[in-house]
């Protein structure tokens, strides 16, 4: 009989790299057993998690919704691991971490004064940069990541939800009106995060899978997600970000989310990565399970947003 635990291991990797041999080679398997793994599974809960087609695997409703519960389980095991580990390593040195700027300026740095209060040994050094860093080769420790993981040499472990909203300010959508469908997108301005095919500045994905496309146009650009808000609460033009930088605006009413034919798309994740060559060492476990705890399974910026579960 094949372990739950490890096809629950494999499912999340499938998941999270949308790849069934790249979820094999991250867990040092072959690509059949992880299949005969995620066939396991499936055959216990009667009912099918996953899409497969010759081009990409993605989930059925019933996967997405398994996904949630199996991502909580597994952190759990993980947290009783690193709680035990902890006692027998006290957490020291220096603890090098890398985050995509908005993320850590608005998400990441409020929380180390608390992380270090709990570990007073250590030293955290938060590089912050949007261009994916070569965590080996760098020095880094652990790196925060937001979407698809796509370097399979490296662990990564879900840290929250990544969901995106369509924005505007109230002086735009009095003066340009407000869009009813996504096809209505492509006579607004609309400001085009240049880092994302999805969110980019010709085109905007919508839909659970991203299937819905949408060509889109604007004036304003930027490779900083920071920048684009700031356009778009002058009045600038729609944004299509995520909720962790558009909820504050949307909370006070300087943004207005709207609602269209299409849901949005939701990013695989907020994900912390670290090399799989080796064990990670205590300060990169417990930095790790500290946002776990700090920010899943309901992150704090999606906070009365009215978002569905």
């Amino acid at each position: 009989m094949l372990d739950q635990v490890t096809g629950m291991q494999v499912f999340a990797r499938v998941a999270a790299l949308g790849s069934l041999s790249g979820a094999a080679r991250m867990l040092g398997m072959s690509q059949t057993m992880a299949t005969k793994h995620m066939a396991a599974l499936e055959e216990k809960l009667g009912v099918k998690l996953l899409h497969r087609t010759t081009r990409k695997v993605t989930l059925t409703e019933a996967g997405r919704r398994y996904l949630e519960s199996v991502e909580r389980i597994l952190a759990e095991l993980a947290e009783a691991e690193a709680a035990a580990a902890a006692e027998r390593v006290e957490v020291t040195g220096t603890l090098r971490v890398n985050t995509p700027v908005s993320f850590g300026v608005r998400e990441l740095a409020p929380l180390m004064t608390e992380f270090s209060r709990l570990h007073p040994a250590l030293t955290v050094d938060m590089g912050l940069n949007d261009r994916v860093v070569d965590l080996v080769e760098e020095g880094w420790d652990v790196a925060v990541r937001i979407g698809r993981i796509h370097d399979q040499t490296l662990i990564a472990r879900k840290l929250a939800r990544c969901r995106l909203l369509v924005a505007g300010s109230p002086s735009y959508l009095a003066e340009r009106g407000t869009p009813r469908r996504v096809a209505d997108l492509s006579s607004h301005n609309c400001l085009g995060y240049t880092l994302s095919t999805a969110l980019g500045p010709h085109h905007w994905s919508f839909g659970p899978d991203g299937s819905v496309t949408v060509p889109i146009k604007g004036n304003f650009q930027a490779s900083n997600g920071d920048a684009l808000v700031a356009a778009a609460l002058a009045g600038q033009g729609l944004i299509y970000e995520p909720t962790f930088l558009l909820g504050d605006e949307i909370r006070t009413g300087r943004l207005v989310a709207l609602t269209l034919d299409h849901p949005t798309m939701e990013l695989p994740g907020v994900f912390a990565v670290y090399a799989s060559n080796r064990r990670p060492p205590a300060k990169v476990r417990a930095f790790i399970d500290f946002l776990v705890q700090r920010l899943g399974p309901a992150p704090p910026w999606d906070r009365d947003l009215g978002l569905p579960g």
